[in-house]
């Protein structure tokens, strides 16, 4: 059974269509891309996942939970995690004040064990402990949106555009860092980007949105040599 499934969402703002029958499932400890361009429906099946955006047609299922009509606490607090577009870091907390935020399902000493671990994965965070949100790079401020969201141990991660505005050095060392805690906690991501050469290379599988359908599915490996994603998405 696939840790989460959607099938056939429709997400509706009013009487604009976010997504139309978007259906497409994620085993534990793999990572999915929703590729796409700008307004193509990730962000939306994403905020769709974390009950953020309501949906009338189309069902989404999480470790055998039924996630309409759920709370985006309730949703968090069944294992699930997100990074929004934008990073939105608290500006005027402090590194560590901002990962405690995150931690709001855990206790005192598990928030304290889960600090320590992503400082770990992120030493640059460690640097910047007392420093405030506000002060840091984009790319520091990146890390410590994705570090926030993985304080509460989800057993999926949602990870909207982290690459947008980022200097390909540091897209590929959080790659590389996803990588690393898909390995060692069995986490699975829905990598929500419009730089599809990176998504891909990350992910096992991709799924590529168009005006809110999916278009395309399957291996990432085979999708970088179909002439279709390299003319839209790769430049080729």
């Amino acid at each position: 059974m696939p840790l989460i499934s959607i099938d056939r969402l429709e997400v509706r703002y009013g009487r604009i269509r976010g997504t139309q029958n978007v259906s497409f499932s994620v085993e534990e400890g793999e990572i999915v891309a929703l590729v796409g361009s700008n307004g193509a429906g990730k962000s939306s099946t994403l905020k769709a996942i974390l009950g953020m955006a309501g949906y009338e047609e189309g069902a989404i299922r999480f470790a055998g939970a039924d996630l309409k009509g759920k709370k985006p606490s309730e949703i968090v607090r069944l294992g699930i995690g997100y990074s929004p577009e934008g990073r939105r870091v608290f500006p005027q907390l402090t590194v560590t004040e901002n990962l405690r935020m995150g931690a709001f399902t855990r206790s005192a000493r598990e928030c304290a064990e889960r600090e320590e671990q992503m400082f770990g994965y992120f030493p640059r965070l460690r640097e910047r402990a007392s420093q405030r949100a506000s002060s840091m790079s984009g790319g520091e401020q990146q890390m410590l949106a994705i570090a926030r969201a993985l304080m509460s141990r989800p057993k999926l991660f949602l990870l909207d555009e982290p690459s947008l505005g980022l200097a390909p050095i540091i897209v590929e060392r959080i790659g590389d860092i996803l990588q690393e805690i898909r390995v060692k906690e069995g986490l699975a991501v829905i990598l929500a980007e419009q730089n599809a050469n990176w998504a891909m290379s990350l992910a096992a599988r991709a799924v590529i949105l168009d005006l809110g359908k999916v278009t395309l599915t399957g291996p990432s490996s085979e999708l970088l040599k179909d002439e279709r994603v390299r003319s839209a998405y790769l430049g080729a």
